[in-house]
């Protein structure tokens, strides 16, 4: 990372808009684990279900912890058990 910039400027998850600042923040408060990461700040759960952000987060996590990148589990999708219709988002009543 560059010296000079500011971690409150540095986007690191653009659907959920969390910060640098906002994971470093986190994991200084003892939140060590990827999961509860995602749970704290949302990241992975915009439009882009964590394409870019989980990887990015789990880095950061791993040279914050000491821990290696395998020991940074990535978390598992959880798509709904079933599929909800649309209308019921909508309001239409068909």
């Amino acid at each position: 990372m560059n010296v000079g910039m500011d971690p409150r400027k540095v986007i690191v998850c653009r659907c959920e808009n969390v910060t640098l600042a906002d994971v470093l923040n986190a994991i200084e408060s003892g939140l060590d684990n990827l999961e509860v990461l995602k749970r704290k700040l949302r990241i992975g759960m915009g439009q882009c279900q964590g394409q870019t952000c989980l990887l990015l987060v789990a880095g950061i996590l791993a040279r914050k912890t000491g821990k290696s990148f395998d020991e940074i589990l990535i978390p598992r999708n959880r798509p709904p058990i079933s599929p909800v219709k649309m209308k019921y988002f909508t309001g239409d009543k068909r």
